[in-house]
This record gives C-alpha cells, sequence and structure tokens, in this order.
C-alpha cells in the first residue's frame, strides 16, 4: 500500500473547489425560491424584488428554471468529476502528462503489476493504456525521464498469445518490439521499454507505476 503526502498546493486547489462546489448549489436555491408559483400548495409567492404579490398574475418560471437546474446540476457532476481526477493526479505527486482526454502521471515506484494496479486504482485511475500512438509516445515520456520499464494496462488473455486491456476488451492498437509477445503463455503482463516498444513480461517484477486518469 502506497500513502502520499501532499504540499499546499493541493489545499489551495481543494479549497477554491470547494468555493465552486458551494457557489453552484447556492445557485440552485436562488433558482428554486424565484421558480415559486403562488397558488400552488406550499409554494408561497416571492416579495420583494417581483413587488407583494410576487409572481402572481404572471406566467410560472417553473419550466425553465427546471431547465436551468438540470444544466447546473450536469455541470456540477462534471465539476465533481475534474475534481477527483485533479485529486488522484496530486496523490501521486510525481510527473504528469496530457494527452487528449487522459491524464498521465507516475510516482516513480517501481512495483509488480498487482501493486501498481492498486495504487493507480486508490488514486482514481488505473494503469496507463496506450490506445493510439499520440498516448504510447506520451507514455513514453515519462518512462524515459525515469529510464525505467512501465508495465501497461494489458495482459494476456486465457488464449495464449491473446492479449487484451485489463478491462477484457481487444486491443485496438499494439506496439510490440520485434518478435514479440513470445512467452507462450508465461509471461501475462506487457512492459513498455524505453524506446517505446512492448514486450510480453512476468508480472511480479519490479517495473515503474504509471497511471492515467
Amino acid at each position: 500500500m502506497f500513502h502520499f503526502t501532499l504540499g499546499a498546493g493541493r489545499a489551495t486547489m481543494l479549497s477554491y473547489t470547494s468555493y465552486l462546489l458551494t457557489a453552484a448549489a447556492a445557485l440552485l436555491v436562488t433558482c428554486h425560491a424565484l421558480c415559486k408559483c403562488p397558488g400552488t400548495p406550499g409554494l408561497p409567492a416571492v416579495t420583494g424584488l417581483l413587488g407583494r404579490d410576487g409572481l402572481r398574475g404572471q406566467p410560472c418560471l417553473l419550466s425553465l428554471m427546471d431547465s436551468l437546474d438540470i444544466e447546473l446540476n450536469n455541470d456540477l457532476v462534471n465539476l465533481r468529476h475534474r475534481i477527483s481526477r485533479l485529486e488522484g493526479v496530486l496523490a501521486l505527486n510525481g510527473k504528469i502528462r496530457e494527452v487528449g482526454d487522459k491524464i498521465l502521471a507516475s510516482n516513480g515506484k517501481e512495483v509488480d503489476f498487482e501493486s501498481g494496479l492498486g495504487s493507480c486504482e486508490e488514486a482514481g485511475g488505473t494503469v496507463a493504456t496506450p490506445m493510439n500512438e499520440e498516448e504510447n509516445k506520451a507514455i513514453l515520456d515519462i518512462v524515459k525521464q525515469y529510464n525505467r520499464y512501465a508495465y501497461l494496462g494489458i495482459k494476456e488473455s486465457e488464449t495464449s498469445g491473446q492479449f487484451l486491456y485489463i478491462d477484457g476488451t481487444a486491443l485496438n492498437y499494439t506496439k510490440w518490439h520485434p518478435h514479440e509477445p513470445n512467452g507462450k503463455g508465461a509471461e501475462k503482463c506487457v512492459e513498455m521499454y524505453t524506446d517505446g516498444s512492448w514486450n510480453d513480461k512476468k508480472c511480479n517484477l519490479r517495473r515503474l507505476t504509471i497511471c492515467e486518469f
């Protein structure tokens, strides 16, 4: 099990994002308040800004406000998702790369495949898995910085020689080193060399941990 320590940067970011969530929640409450329609049980008229009679005699704004509520709720969900990803990246407190919709990060530790997968999942991600040439190059950048081979999020299936993503789906991109894979069922994991090519390897060796979020 890995334990990570965070500096003042994360505390500042969390304080700021907490403020954003609070402000968004307050806006939702305001929308509900403005949407009160007179004559509806449990929904008193709004007074003050709209006069003593509130919205009495005016078209009800419920439909509009409900639409705004849905949009704000979607924004909150997206914001929470981004905060979760950023927290995971900060927790690794190491090298970071962004490629497409993915964020790649490493804590510089070398562990076996299962330990690396566990630390990535604990941080809210998974083991880095290149699905195209651009992502492979981004992972390679981190591999080169540490000058260490790294496990990828790919494993051999029950069928010898057939490799799949760790979620069980078929590979849509490969970068095998010449004459690889050649483990014939004895090497279930996949590592990246420092030239970006892949090699099948046993899963109990110590390799660089690179996660994606």
